[in-house]
């Protein structure tokens, strides 16, 4: 079994760093990436979503352009590199991330469960 995500996108604020009882810190920052695909125009629709390159999309003009942007929350508990990441990546930086992906549950201020994604790195 494999469980990889391989991420490039930019960095949506500043890295924080958090201990929750006792355990080992981690480092948690949330990156957006972006999908583009062209529709319509004077050719068929482009199917599934088809992903074109950023730069071709403005030259040529054969249909809508639609844009997606999918927000990651990234979680780095590797000590080097946790402190690493929360010293030098900030706001806007566009980085490269690979890590695993991982589902959880917890229970917010108001006692009500809820489920998270995130991306251990």
């Amino acid at each position: 079994a494999m469980n990889r995500v391989q991420l490039l996108g930019r960095v949506g604020q500043d890295p924080i760093m958090r201990q929750v009882d006792g355990k080992n810190p981690v480092t948690i920052f949330s990156l957006a990436t972006n999908e583009m695909w062209r529709t319509g125009g004077d050719s068929e629709t482009t199917q599934g979503g088809e992903i074109w390159h950023p730069t071709l999309l403005f030259l040529c003009n054969l249909g809508d352009i639609s844009q997606k942007t999918t927000w990651h929350r990234i979680s780095v508990f590797r000590p080097g590199l946790r402190d690493v990441t929360y010293q030098y990546v900030k706001k806007g930086a566009r980085i490269y991330v690979e890590g695993k992906i991982d589902y959880g549950e917890y229970t917010d201020k108001n006692n009500v469960r809820r489920q998270a994604t995130t991306i251990i790195a």
